[in-house]
């Protein structure tokens, strides 16, 4: 499993959760909001990827 890095900031009333790993991000009302809804998005995102072997 590869680690996924990414950062939460304040914009306006919203924290923005963005991914450094690839080009994905999400927003909530707070920082766990955020980072609930960037893995959700990744989730959706690395869905149709086909599972590689090692």
């Amino acid at each position: 499993m590869k680690t996924i890095k990414y950062i939460v900031f304040k914009e306006g009333k919203y924290y923005v959760s963005q991914c450094l790993n690839v080009d994905i991000s999400s927003f909530g009302k707070t920082v766990e909001e955020a980072s609930s809804n960037l893995r959700e998005a990744l989730d959706l995102y690395f869905e149709d990827e086909p599972a590689r072997r090692s």
